[in-house]
């Protein structure tokens, strides 16, 4: 992979059963983040508590706010028509991405898959770490869609150079040398 990966996040109105996405966001390999809010469908009525804590979106501001379901589809096929990109909760990301596109009645144009797929066991051993790292540097404290993507993103890439690999801004990779 010679430039960063696109990132996929979801927040949702649930972690169980009747969860339905309430904001996506995307980060790009040039730094661009995108963020939509989803105005829920009338029959999307499921509500937890818990996980308005984490994402800490009311439902109240989804309905005064969120974008329609059928323009957000639109919007994310137009970013990323014939792109795979990668999510780190490619089992809940995905179906919550199916979902908005069945509601929308929207064929979906891109895929989603794991970003545990490109990543070796020396990057997933210092996940972790270097989530840390990148949440620090960039003063992530928001749990919001855009900023996970970015966050996961800068991640890999912290983690990919860790192993020999260096991200430059305008997409190419260089190999680094080893350390002495």
């Amino acid at each position: 992979m010679d430039t960063p990966p696109i990132i996929i996040d979801v927040e949702a109105s649930g972690f169980g059963r009747g969860g339905y996405p309430i904001e996506v966001g995307v980060a790009m390999p040039d730094d661009r983040t995108h963020c939509f809010l989803v105005r829920p469908a009338d029959a999307w009525t499921h509500w937890d508590p818990s996980a308005e804590a984490v994402h800490h979106i009311r439902r109240d501001i989804l309905l005064a706010r969120g974008r329609p379901i059928r323009e957000v589809a639109e919007r994310l096929n137009e970013l990323l028509e014939g792109q795979t990109v990668y999510s780190d909760a490619w089992g809940y990301d995905s179906t919550w991405v199916a979902l908005l596109f069945d509601e929308a009645e929207c064929l979906q144009r891109f895929r989603i898959e794991s970003l545990r797929g490109l990543m070796g066991d020396k990057e997933m051993a210092s996940w972790d770490n270097a989530r840390q790292e990148v949440e620090r540097a960039l003063g992530a404290t928001r749990h919001r869609a855009s900023v996970d993507a970015l966050v996961i993103q800068r991640t890999f890439l912290t983690c990919r150079g860790a192993s020999g690999v260096n991200f430059l801004p305008n997409g190419r990779s260089t190999p680094q040398p080893p350390a002495a």
